[in-house]
């Protein structure tokens, strides 16, 4: 064989082998869970950074680590416990990250999103994500909110990328409105009542792990991102791909603006993020509320 011959050999094959591995995956994790939770979840939920709390909120919780399910990877970041919280809220039965894993962890994007595609294969048809991230929008506030209303992907890679397995997903899911805009509208109704400020607004992913600089914060900025964030875009994509609505809430950690920008002090991160957890679990109760109302 000529090395062109085995060039297109290559492609014609360990691309299929790959989405067929990755389906048979996602089968071995559901059956795992479902082996130790016999409900179905109508909502899947990824806690970010530092908000973790809120799964101790879930009635009747039935919790299952990471490394109990196969092929989940295990998650190293600070503030990420790694078990999936399975039960209910607001009668809604529901299944929950406790940390979620990132490209800057060394996985690939198809690791990543592999829970998304879970929750799917379980029964889900929503999924809510929540983040921490840094603001760039100079009438943001550290410790406010925002809903997700669009995002810009510049993390140099995409799930989707390679031979698509149709059970999963079409081939080319469209995007026009990733996060679901009857959802928005919940959110920010939830926050008029409660009294709090939730903006509505883009997130801009990009691989981490190190922060920012001066002049990238201006870029992000002029292409129309108010927050930049780490994760999160992957799961959304992967979520839109699978059929699933999507509602998204970014909690702002920390200020990055260019002309008045300090050093970034993690802990300090984390725990604005985690003071937020009350306009949180607002929006996500809400949202859930809603969902128990249409049946």
């Amino acid at each position: 064989m000529v090395p062109s011959d085995r060039t297109n050999a290559y492609h014609k094959t360990k691309p299929q082998q790959t989405m067929q591995e990755l389906y048979e995956k996602i089968q071995a994790a559901t059956v795992a869970i479902q082996k130790q939770w016999g409900e179905k979840p109508k909502v899947g939920i990824i806690l970010g950074t530092g908000l973790g709390s809120f799964a101790d909120q879930i009635e009747s919780p039935v919790t299952i680590d990471y490394q109990d399910i196969p092929h989940f990877p295990r998650s190293t970041v600070v503030g990420h416990r790694g078990r999936l919280v399975c039960g209910q809220l607001e009668g809604v039965p529901i299944v929950a990250m406790e940390g979620r894993f990132h490209q800057y962890e060394g996985y690939s994007l198809q690791e990543i999103t592999l829970p998304v595609r879970v929750m799917k294969a379980l029964g889900a048809d929503l999924m809510m994500v929540t983040q921490a991230v840094g603001g760039m929008n100079p009438l943001y506030q550290p410790g406010e909110v925002m809903i997700l209303d669009d995002h810009i992907n510049l993390m140099g890679a995409n799930p989707l990328v390679g031979l698509n397995d149709d059970r999963l997903g079409v081939r080319f899911p469209d995007m026009s409105a990733p996060y679901t805009p009857e959802l928005i509208e919940v959110g920010l109704e939830v926050a008029r009542k409660e009294n709090f400020v939730a903006h509505r607004g883009v997130m801009v992913a990009v691989t981490g792990p190190n922060l920012e600089t001066r002049a990238e914060y201006r870029f992000l900025r002029l292409i129309g991102a108010d927050v930049v964030g780490m994760s999160t875009v992957p799961e959304v994509i992967v979520a839109v791909h699978s059929g699933l609505r999507v509602f998204g809430v970014s909690v702002i950690s920390d200020m990055c603006l260019p002309d008045a920008l300090e050093p970034a002090n993690v802990e300090e991160i984390i725990a604005v993020a985690a003071s937020a957890e009350p306009k949180l679990r607002s929006l996500l109760l809400g949202v859930l509320a809603h969902e128990a109302k249409k049946g």
